[in-house]
């Protein structure tokens, strides 16, 4: 089956990302683009002039660095103002932005600094520069490295972003301008490495038109304008912030940067007031479980919770009996209204996506008044291949394929996917992209999904992930992983049963939920989560031991991927002895 969006009008942008915040600046002169907190905890808040001249300025000192059109230049640093500040700066001097994730490893870092040939890497502060000049030696083509903040790097030289405005003098505002003018839709714009789940990470190259097609596609299904702002926490180095950062810009909302501890979030969203959220599903979990988790305290309350959401469903699916409003207003005063207040009281538009989030917590913060969109993409299709929005949705698929975007099921029901929006190929990798596009141009993706009736993409797993058993059985991880991890005591639920006889699994708990509880409890609560998922699958697919892991998976320990995805084969690797002791 095939399935293409309708065709309709492209939403008016700037031409390339290269003349962005001159186009956005001439379209929302008076509107606050990006708002954070200063050193002293204060909201501060910058218009699109403001931004569109801090750009100007980077930009002109980029160029005279000598930076040329297509230079590479790396960006290594947490989401920030000078994050964007930075990436626009590139784009306008016609350079080719590479993202490195602040959490890589030497290792990694040195590959794509390297494969990439980055001229210069901007660098979040002397910590960061410090790493890079460690680095120098593996890094022939690296000429500059300059950064955000801090004024040097231990060991060696590097230069303040803001000092480039010293520099800014010698080039012309013209030269920059016909520099940023000069930019085709064809010309890549990123060079993207992907965080692979194995091996060193592939080279994405995107070019300036299929971060265009990509808005196309989108912009008119996200509702934002004036007054609106988007609470940014995930990092700028993925695709998926960059993506929301230009939709908020682009409509003329407010980008507002989280304060740069990870445990603050929950906190800063009341403050913080946001109309939209995009977010890993992992947030919206954490706020389920210990809503969940303080309403089961009390006794009854499990029950009382449960039928409080269901309620709150038929409210918001429209669907209420007139004779259950006034229970469903005790619900919304004593439950839903708090949850609300919590997400900052005017969250209207959140998206998830790179995971599957369970249906429960969607149906949760639905009925609270808080509609959550899945969608689905990956770094070679630009970010998006579909998504539910307010118009068409489907909780539990991934909505429908998005405008320009053509969608197929291959005969082994892996996801195929074809549009303006996918990439050119692998930067200096033949190889790969042979791979990852046939002679058609469509993109194999490695997913295995399925098209429903009306159109919606559901993704089943993953072709890689794929386990046969020694009896010849196909057993799709991800079905029972997720299951499992509904838990609120669950993080991580891996399946391991390749050539084995039968499935276990590999299971990492949940710190907070499970803190100042004794081992055995802890595993007799994991116990009944394996059981629970058990019931949902075919006898084949059921787990049959199971091992509770001393530590959760971090991106640290090379567990994770910077976007949270399990490293299977690591995690493998790493605990082959305990998946030896549950098949003895």
């Amino acid at each position: 089956m095939t399935l293409q969006s309708p065709h309709q009008e492209p939403s008016p942008r700037p031409s390339t990302l290269a003349v962005f915040t001159e186009w956005a600046a001439g379209r929302h002169p008076d509107q606050p683009a990006l708002r954070y907190r200063d050193a002293g905890g204060e909201w501060v808040s910058v218009g699109y002039t403001e931004l569109r001249d801090t750009v100007r300025r980077t930009a002109r000192g980029l160029l005279a660095l000598g930076i040329r059109a297509g230079d590479r230049v790396a960006i290594l640093s947490e989401t920030r103002p000078e994050w964007t500040y930075a990436h626009f700066a590139c784009l306008a001097a016609g350079a080719v932005v590479v993202p490195v994730y602040p959490t890589a490893g030497d290792e990694e870092a040195a590959w794509v600094l390297a494969d990439s040939a980055a001229k210069a890497v901007i660098c979040e502060g002397p910590a960061e520069a410090a790493r890079v000049e460690g680095l120098r030696g593996k890094l022939p083509a690296l000429d500059h490295v300059l950064l955000m903040t801090g004024e040097g790097a231990p060991g060696g030289p590097a230069g303040p972003l803001a000092g480039l405005a010293a520099r800014a003098e010698a080039v012309p505002l013209p030269d920059l301008l016909a520099r940023a003018e000069a930019v085709r839709p064809d010309d890549d714009a990123e060079l993207v490495y992907t965080s692979g789940t194995t091996g060193l990470p592939k080279g994405c190259r995107l070019t300036h038109g299929n971060m265009g097609a990509v808005q196309d596609a989108t912009l008119h299904l996200i509702e934002g304008g004036h007054g609106d702002r988007t609470y940014l926490y995930l990092p700028l180095a993925h695709l998926l912030a960059q993506l929301i950062q230009f939709s908020t810009l682009l409509y003329g909302g407010e980008l507002c940067y989280f304060g740069g501890r990870i445990e603050d979030v929950v906190g800063e969203l009341a403050e913080a007031q946001p109309t939209h959220l995009p977010s890993v599903p992992r947030l919206f979990e954490k706020v389920y479980s210990v809503v969940r988790s303080l309403a089961e305290a009390k006794e009854g309350g499990g029950e009382r919770f449960d039928a409080a959401v269901a309620i709150g469903v038929l409210a918001a699916e429209g669907r209420l009996p007139s004779e259950r409003r006034e229970e469903y207003e005790a619900a919304d005063a004593s439950l839903f209204g708090l949850v609300r207040a919590a997400f900052g009281g005017r969250l209207r538009w959140a998206l998830t996506g790179g995971a599957p989030i369970d249906p429960t917590v969607l149906d949760f913060l639905r009925a609270c008044g808080i509609r959550v969109f899945e969608g689905y993409g990956m770094t070679e299709s630009a970010g998006v291949i579909s998504l539910n929005h307010p118009g068409a949705v489907r909780y539990g698929t991934v909505g429908r394929p998005v405008r320009g975007c053509e969608v197929r099921i291959a005969d082994d029901e892996e996801v195929l996917a074809r549009g303006p929006m996918i990439f050119p190929g692998y930067h200096a990798n033949a190889l790969g992209t042979a791979e990852a596009l046939d002679a058609e141009g469509w993109l194999h993706t490695g997913d295995l999904g399925a098209l429903d009736a009306d159109g919606y993409l559901t993704i089943t797993g993953r072709k890689k992930d794929l386990i046969i058993t020694s009896a010849g059985k196909n057993l799709t991880p991800s079905h029972v992983e997720l299951a499992i991890e509904r838990s609120r005591f669950v993080s991580h639920a891996v399946m391991v049963g390749d050539r084995r006889p039968y499935p276990v699994a590999l299971i990492t708990v949940d710190g907070q939920e499970t803190a100042g509880r004794r081992p055995e409890e802890v595993r007799e609560l994991v116990h009944e989560a394996v059981e629970a998922a058990n019931a949902e699958v075919s006898r084949p697919a059921r787990i049959r031991e199971f091992a509770v892991l001393p530590q959760d998976f971090t991106v640290e320990s090379g567990e994770l991927t910077p976007t949270l995805k399990v490293r299977r084969r690591v995690v493998i690797e790493r605990y082959a002895a305990e998946i030896e002791g549950l098949y003895r």
